[in-house]
């Protein structure tokens, strides 16, 4: 029997949230006025950090379904819910792109090199989010809508088109997300290209989503409606992935630090001089030991990955980390010689974690807090690590 999700968020907590998220708003329409430029970068931050995370929801539920596996079917509900950020992401990221596009710098100084004076023209950049963003959203649309209708009819039909629809999902997600990494981002800094950004740009999204995801559950598990359905068992397993993706970010992070570094072409080792100079240089250190250091040498013994108070600040560790990775990739081209951080910056983060929580909440109400009549629950509730 599951237990009401509003048993485990109180009214009060609801309102602290929607004036949270209130209050960020009024930041950002202040910073606009103020420091409109680095107010429109922290909307950038915040609409691709809230797309990422909608983003590794609907991922992490994929490739469950791709892979027939029945050991995450218990919480799926959270990754699910985690998808409705895409729509949120997806309205932030569209009022900087129309209403700011000169925070790319090829809008007012269009490139003059061949291909990237096609790639790089404002309609066609408008048309291509749409894709992307009308691409995720429809498969994640679809997707939880046949999950939670097997709740009600019971047919074994609905995983069996889910698994199908996951992996051509995979495949669109793989175009479509390393070109919007290109697009969104590394073309901030046009005259710098790097061959495994987006690789780099997936290893951040899915490690901070994985994190994100391990604290929802906790707290689910914590509060009541998944705490007769998530063990141990399941916990080691989100800590193995977290540490596995931990791990993943530093080797992709390295490979292209390496590459570029060693090659030393002054037009690529321009992207590592501008965040090793300065106040950023601290930042960029830190950026290594919140994303790995720190979650590798935690998650590396077995109690840690099973201690719902131990993995849990290792995944607030981690999604610090990945703020602070997206930051770094979009802030040091637009904020100059060293960081800056205004009321606009404070107001977009503070409604973005409010809008966060509470789309997440609404997400988790439009069903059964558990997957009932998925015919892998069974072996969900009854998993154990080999």
């Amino acid at each position: 029997m599951t237990i009401p999700l509003e048993a485990s968020i109180s009214p009060g907590a609801v309102r602290f949230l929607k004036a949270l998220s209130a209050a960020g708003a009024v930041a950002v329409a202040v910073g606009l006025i103020w420091q409109p430029g680095l107010t429109w970068a922290s909307l950038l931050m915040a609409g691709y950090l809230l797309t990422g995370f909608g983003l590794a929801g609907i991922v992490f539920v994929a490739i469950q379904y791709a892979c027939g596996a029945g050991w995450s079917t218990a919480f799926r509900r959270v990754p699910e819910a985690m998808s409705t950020l895409l729509p949120v992401g997806a309205a932030v990221l569209a009022a900087v792109f129309l209403a700011r596009p000169s925070i790319y710098p090829w809008a007012s100084h269009p490139p003059h090199l061949g291909f990237q004076e096609l790639w790089l023209r404002r309609p066609f950049f408008l048309v291509r989010a749409v894709i992307y963003m009308g691409a995720w959203m429809g498969f994640a649309t679809v997707i939880v809508r046949a999950s939670r209708r097997q709740d009600g009819d019971r047919s074994i039909t609905h995983t069996r088109r889910n698994v199908r629809l996951s992996v051509i999902f995979l495949i669109v997600f793989a175009v479509t997300f390393w070109l919007a990494s290109f697009d969104w981002i590394m073309s901030l800094e046009p005259n710098w290209a790097s061959t495994i950004f987006a690789i780099y740009n997936f290893a951040g999204l899915f490690s901070g989503g994985l994190a994100l995801m391990i604290l929802f559950v906790l707290w689910l598990r914590r509060s009541g409606p998944l705490r007769d359905f998530v063990n141990e068992e399941h916990l080691h397993d989100l800590g193995k992935l977290l540490f596995a993706f931990c791990t993943f970010w530093m080797y992709i992070w390295f490979s292209q630090y390496m590459l570029i570094w060693y090659a030393d072409i002054s037009e690529e080792t321009a992207y590592y001089v501008a965040r090793l100079q300065n106040a950023w240089a601290p930042l960029f250190l830190l950026n290594m030991i919140l994303n790995w250091a720190a979650p590798f040498a935690a998650l590396l013994p077995r109690g840690t990955k099973r201690s719902a108070r131990a993995l849990g600040r290792v995944a607030v560790v981690v999604l610090a980390g990945r703020i602070l990775d997206v930051y770094l990739l979009i802030a040091p081209p637009l904020a100059g010689s060293r960081p800056v951080f205004g009321i606009g910056a404070a107001g977009a983060l503070a409604g973005a974690a409010g809008v966060l929580v509470l789309a997440f909440y609404r997400g988790m109400r439009g069903a059964a807090s558990v997957p009932v009549s998925d015919p892998y629950l069974e072996e969900s509730l009854h998993y154990h690590n080999a």
